[in-house]
């Protein structure tokens, strides 16, 4: 049965735009819903802030979305999830969904009994990852590589670029010597960086992005709670930060010019 919530939009929040990579599957598999997409540029990168902060900034963020009609958030950020998930559990009444690394599938995949995990070091030094390795990983070796500024680099330079590929060079060759056969994208902007990551890795290697994954659980959270469908797939962008340079940057990554608004949760 409906409710009269269920045409309200999906909510979806990440630092940056990596979380663009997680909007693109959660379009894919349900393209009745409407989502508004919250990038706070203003902020980024959160992985070089305190928890505190991000914790903060979190719960302040899923209460403006909460405020501005969302009828489920969406944290489409690993950094985010490890500081602040259980504090938006918490404190809202929404559906929440959040991201977190593949570690779990990683360790059923492997077969070499390595996986290595591509990272921010901010995500790689939380407890909620600590824990994820003892639950499910405890009988692999797992090779963590905490990556700072690569996620900035794919988002103001492209996936492409020089500067992603001298990182690239830094922290996928590691684990390809470590003799990991499953990897784990471990932050929603590697994606778009995927192919490259892929030629440094050998070639039968698994990469594992949660896209997906967050897709099918937030399918089931909206179809329990009613609240699946009454969309027309409508999709707003919006940014704490300049909206015209976020614009430049989203068509790049997302292929096409999609128009961005301000927008601040306070």
């Amino acid at each position: 049965m409906a409710t009269p919530f269920d045409h309200h939009p999906v909510a979806v929040f990440d630092s940056g735009l990596g979380g663009l990579t997680v909007l693109r599957a959660l379009r894919q598999r349900l393209p009745g819903e409407d989502f508004f997409y919250f990038a706070d540029t203003r902020f980024m990168p959160y992985g070089d802030r305190a928890e505190s902060f991000i914790r903060e900034r979190g719960e302040l963020i899923a209460a403006g979305l909460a405020r501005r009609g969302a009828k489920a958030l969406v944290i489409a950020c690993n950094t985010l999830t490890a500081a602040a998930a259980e504090g938006i559990r918490a404190s809202s009444a929404l559906p929440v969904v959040a991201l977190e690394p593949g570690v779990k599938p990683a360790a059923s995949l492997t077969r070499s009994g390595v996986i290595g995990v591509l990272a921010t070091t901010r995500t790689l030094a939380s407890e909620r990852f600590r824990r994820l390795v003892e639950d499910y990983a405890s009988r692999c070796r797992v090779l963590v590589q905490p990556c700072p500024g690569l996620a900035e680099a794919i988002e103001q330079e492209g996936a492409d670029s020089p500067a992603v590929a001298r990182l690239l060079d830094n922290f996928v060759t590691p684990l390809a010597a470590g003799g990991a056969d499953v990897v784990v994208l471990g932050c929603t902007h590697y994606p778009w960086a995927s192919a490259a990551i892929s030629r440094r890795l050998p070639a039968a290697t698994v990469l594992l992005d949660t896209g997906e994954a967050v897709a099918r659980q937030l399918e089931k959270r909206l179809a329990s709670a009613s609240l699946l469908g009454g969309g027309q797939g409508r999709l707003t962008i919006s940014s704490s930060g300049s909206p015209a340079a976020v614009a430049a940057t989203v068509e790049r990554l997302w292929g096409s010019a999609l128009p961005v608004e301000p927008w601040e949760p306070a």
